[in-house]
């Protein structure tokens, strides 16, 4: 490895420890259960995992740890996953966020929420495999 790439290596490891960015997933749902599910399985493969419990809490920890990928329940109290969606694009415009919902992608809040650059409406029951690939896709390091 030259000294280029070395240093390359160590700036962008420092950013990802430093500034929250890697492969932390931020998953915001108010089923226990399901934030047990979802973190035991992210960080099975090696995911760094916070939760919050509604859309508020979820906001302020993105705020705090700057995620590569929010994973949020649409339905939840306090502020619901559409709301705090467009509160954290306000805050990062680059954001990945994506919604699981009980309802419908094709309602008409789900596809305005596309309109607004939410990456995805998933249908619950999200599956493993598919959370996992969504993980792997949007915590990826670029340089």
């Amino acid at each position: 490895m030259s000294q280029f790439e070395l240093t390359q290596y160590l700036i962008v490891k420092y950013e990802c420890t430093t500034l929250g960015m890697g492969r932390t997933v931020l998953v915001v749902e108010d089923d226990v259960d399901l934030i047990g599910i979802y973190k035991e399985i992210l960080e099975l493969h090696e995911f760094h995992v916070e939760t919050a419990l509604d859309g508020k809490e979820g906001v302020q920890k993105f705020i705090d740890i700057k995620p590569s990928l929010v994973i949020m329940d649409g339905d939840m109290p306090v502020l619901d996953g559409y709301e705090a969606f467009k509160q954290i694009k306000e805050i990062d415009a680059n954001a990945n966020v994506v919604i699981v919902t009980g309802f419908s992608e094709f309602e008409p809040k789900s596809q305005e929420a596309i309109k607004e650059g939410l990456i995805k409406v998933i249908s619950k029951p999200l599956g493993v495999d598919e959370l996992l690939e969504l993980a792997k896709k949007y915590t990826e390091i670029r340089i």
